[in-house]
């Protein structure tokens, strides 16, 4: 098979190793990858929102299946987009249609859907300019800590937790009244505090059946014990041991099938992957957000748990005959870290040399790519999330532990990572 895959960070990285593994696999093209993707296969020069270069590779190169890595493209419709076109009519594509990716693109949509299909999730409000005044009085009116999400895109940055009514009433007027996350907030998602315990929980679908993949948890805050600033993840870990077989028995019933079921009802063409972003309370999982593409970096702990073929199974999706896929699970914990730029999640700069690439042993560790590219033969780094180690071990603490060793054989200008991650497992 001829396979075009989507996307240029740690996420796409981990997809392009697998994939590459694979006996199906003839030749693997990806737009734009970075420097650690060109290893696995070939990197074009052409973003992922390109539709018509898109396109255009599609044809030239007889691509048999396009694998969209990012939400944007999702959101933007380049499912439909390739669908429509006669010249591709056996081109089969793992991500969702436009109006499926909805249960990313739209915090509301997404809210609307779980009341609708009874899927547990927080209690909201949703507000625009038009009746701003309403939403300063559920705000008011609202037990505080309050969440503000703004309803579109917004690079994951666009959901702020107040614990008071100065600070959310400040934010809510940022957003709505001067646009603080551009479109994206011209409508904001107001929503209960859920007190639990985080987990993503990821199925790949072809729209009528699904296959549970390994869980994880990943790690937003640039700090050690979670402090400072939400970045894009700054590690993760696989399996996840508060997640155990009756846990995850009650996500499938109330909220896996619950969602399939919800797609198929409403006529929203999905084949692809469902993230769900979960928080425990109890013993009872609720959504915090739907994602409509696997999430980064858990996808670097989640694809090297996978035993399976990852081409076999994304083509059986295509074919609507996942219900013949039984997911075969590495039983070793699995940690990735993820080395950033100085000063990110904010102004950061591009461009250095990233040293010791060479000396990471592959034996028990994987070195994912993520903010990268080649520069006169040289991979430097072109992004706040440079790169990523993941590693296996017996516990997640022995994991953890060979990820930072591996890490500290790499050098970059400015590089940090978090040391403790997995840290409430040890």
């Amino acid at each position: 098979m001829r396979v075009l895959l989507l996307g240029s960070g740690g996420r796409e990285h981990a997809f392009a190793w697998k994939i590459s593994q694979s006996p199906l696999c003839e030749k693997l093209f990806i737009a734009p990858g970075n420097a650690g993707t060109s290893q696995c296969g070939t990197n074009l020069d052409f973003g992922v929102s390109d539709f018509e270069a898109i396109k255009k590779c599609c044809i030239d190169e007889k691509i048999d299946l396009v694998l969209v890595g990012p939400e944007e493209p999702l959101v933007k419709g380049i499912t439909d987009f390739l669908i429509r076109d006669p010249q591709l009519k056996d081109l089969d594509i793992i991500g969702p249609s436009k109006n499926g990716a909805q249960l990313e693109g739209s915090k509301a949509f997404a809210k609307a859907f779980m009341q609708k299909h009874k899927i547990p999730t927080a209690a909201y409000g949703e507000f625009t300019l038009d009746n701003y005044k309403d939403g300063v009085v559920y705000i008011n009116k609202h037990e505080l800590p309050i969440v503000l999400k703004a309803d579109g895109l917004a690079a994951g940055k666009g959901v702020v937790i107040c614990e008071n009514y100065i600070e959310a009433l400040a934010e809510f007027e940022l957003m709505i009244q001067r646009a603080k996350f551009g479109d994206a907030s011209k409508k904001v998602v107001i929503e209960e505090f859920l007190q639990g315990i985080e987990l993503s929980v990821f199925v790949l679908t072809d729209g009528k059946n699904y296959v549970l993949l390994p869980e994880a948890k990943d790690y937003k805050r640039v700090g050690e014990e979670d402090s400072g600033p939400n970045t894009g993840g700054m590690g993760a870990v696989s399996p996840v041991p508060f997640a155990d077989e009756v846990f995850l028995k009650n996500v499938e019933e109330k909220v896996i099938k619950p969602t399939i079921k919800g797609l198929k009802a409403d006529g929203l063409e999905y084949r692809g992957f469902i993230f769900f972003g979960l928080i425990k309370i109890g013993d009872e999982p609720f959504v915090i957000e739907y994602n409509c593409r696997m999430g980064d970096p858990e996808t670097e702990v989640v694809i090297p748990r996978l035993k399976n073929d990852f081409l076999e199974m994304l083509v059986a999706a295509t074919k609507q005959e996942l219900h013949k896929i039984k997911i075969e699970e590495d039983d070793r914990f699995a940690c990735t870290v993820m080395a950033v730029s100085g000063g990110y999640p904010g102004d950061y700069e591009k461009g250095y040399v990233i040293h010791g690439l060479d000396k990471v042993d592959t034996s028990e560790s994987i070195l994912f790519h993520a903010g990268t590219i080649t520069k006169d033969g040289n991979p430097v780094t072109n992004g706040g999330r440079v790169l990523c180690i993941t590693s296996f071990g017996d516990s997640i603490l022995e994991a953890v532990e060979k990820s930072k060793e591996e890490l500290r054989n790499i050098a970059f200008t400015g590089m940090s990572f978090r040391r403790d991650i997995g840290y409430e497992f040890e």
